[in-house]
């Protein structure tokens, strides 16, 4: 089976093309990400359109489409839903919802510590989790949320196990965290540091044989706050009027 991939949740916007059984060792046929200086929709398709001509690859040679769903940028999880919506929907496959943070921790698939993700949300606060591989499979620890990292450092130096830290929001409080982390700790080298369809693709193709996934007309992406104008509008909005 073949699965495309989609990560447009931060700075970051990346496609990928995994092959294999589901549930099984596969291959990521092509990839490509970009983090400059443009906006998701002027990349994103193209993007896709270029490793599907790489791969010889058509809408309906696909069997799903692995979105990352957030959290993330609300723009960008717009553009990435829309996009993996209507390729799931010409092709008539399923969706497959892959959290933000945990496709961002399978950057570090196998790490003998805890892996933090972090995402800057802005209003300091960071979209965080709390993972761990265990006999080859992501476990939990910490949902997915937005929080100050001051309490996401408290949480981490409770559990007293070495921690490794990625993403955006590590590298925008990198001070804190070095300054305020109480267990041994380390941040992920740049390769691994941002999301990457690749990983979406892979931790979406272990959902797929698990039976996680959604009709294309179904998914909706996963924002876990309100959005700024939405913020701003109830702030503004007067039941005297």
């Amino acid at each position: 089976m073949k699965i495309l991939a989609i990560d447009s949740s931060g700075l970051v916007a990346s496609a990928a093309i995994w092959e294999g059984n589901p549930g099984e060792k596969g291959c990521i046929l092509a990839v490509s990400s970009t983090d400059y200086k443009k906006t998701h929709s002027q990349t994103l398709l193209p993007m896709i359109d270029s490793i599907c001509k790489e791969t010889s690859a058509e809408a309906q040679d696909f069997d799903a489409v692995a979105i990352s769903a957030g959290p993330g940028s609300f723009t960008g999880l717009r553009i990435g839903s829309a996009t993996a919506k209507a390729i799931a929907m010409a092709a008539d496959v399923p969706v497959i919802e892959v959290p933000t943070l945990s496709g961002l921790a399978y950057n570090l698939w196998g790490a003998g510590s805890y892996v933090c993700p972090m995402m800057d949300a802005r209003r300091n606060q960071v979209y965080t989790a709390l993972y761990s591989f265990e006999n080859g499979k992501l476990v939990t620890h910490i949902e997915g949320e937005a929080v100050a990292v001051e309490e996401m450092i408290e949480r981490i130096n409770s559990l007293g196990k070495e921690v490794i830290f990625l993403g955006d929001g590590a590298d925008a409080y990198k001070q804190i965290l070095e300054s305020s982390v109480k267990v041994p700790f380390g941040f992920a080298p740049a390769h691994l540091n941002r999301q990457n369809a690749a990983s979406v693709a892979v931790l979406g193709s272990v959902m797929y044989a698990e039976g996680l996934t959604v009709n294309a007309d179904d998914h909706s992406p996963t924002y876990l706050r309100v959005s700024q104008a939405e913020r701003e509008g109830t702030k503004n909005f007067d039941l005297r009027k």
